[in-house]
């Protein structure tokens, strides 16, 4: 048996992968990205998606209108422009309403029980004749009643109206509100020509100030549906 060389070009079958590196212009890297290509081709052939590429369905208006009008897909599209129209929660207007109410009557009745406590012990006094005569407040009970309850009507339509143009409208809110009352205390202790009648209304209008402080942002994260 005689000895043959392996380069022997007679001895290089096309077939066989193991001489194929032997051959003229071989190179490994082309050899190992051309053969899955190969097997690719030979087992599914260039039919339908062979050759295609990908294209945007925007580059033909007509059938991209048309699976835009397709019901199948009318969720899924429309889903965007949801999120974009979003808004926030809306508010149940009458039970709202009903809330502010009556924080107004409790605060009418705060304010109105302070004043009548207040003109009764002024009258102790007065009686009593040891301090002088008292006038600690400036009107009666029943005219403190009713400005309590306007002014929590006024508190609970800001509050909405700072619902609708601001992102937070309970801080808004707060210091509002907060700035008045403190502007409704010092007035009459500064302006006031005597000194317990300064004292007397500035408790007043303490009390009418804190329930509209406090109540009103709370009926209206209460009727708030979500």
């Amino acid at each position: 048996m005689s000895y043959r060389d392996p380069r022997d070009p007679r001895d290089q079958d096309p077939r066989d992968q193991g001489t194929a590196r032997y051959e003229a212009g071989y190179s490994p890297q082309s050899r190992a990205y051309s053969q899955p290509t190969d097997r690719y081709q030979q087992q599914y052939g260039d039919g339908q998606y062979g050759d295609q590429q990908y294209r945007d369905p925007r580059d033909n208006p007509a059938q991209y209108n048309a699976a835009q009008s397709d019901p199948r897909y009318a969720g899924s599209a429309s889903y965007g422009k949801q999120r974009k129209q979003r808004q926030r929660p809306s508010i149940n207007a009458g039970l709202y309403a009903g809330g502010v109410v009556m924080t107004g009557v409790v605060t009418g009745l705060a304010a109105w029980l302070v004043a009548w406590i207040i003109r009764a012990i002024a009258q102790r006094v007065n009686e009593a004749g040891n301090l002088g005569v008292w006038n600690p407040l400036a009107q009666d009970e029943y005219w403190f009643a009713i400005t309590g309850f306007l002014c929590a009507l006024a508190g609970g339509a800001l509050w909405y109206v700072l619902y609708l143009t601001t992102p937070s409208p309970n801080q808004f809110y707060r210091w509002i509100v907060g700035l008045l009352i403190a502007a409704a205390v010092i007035i009459p202790l500064v302006l006031s020509a005597q000194i317990s009648t300064g004292i007397g209304t500035a408790v007043v209008h303490l009390v009418i100030g804190l329930p509209v402080l406090s109540l009103i942002p709370a009926m209206g994260e209460k009727s708030i549906q979500r």
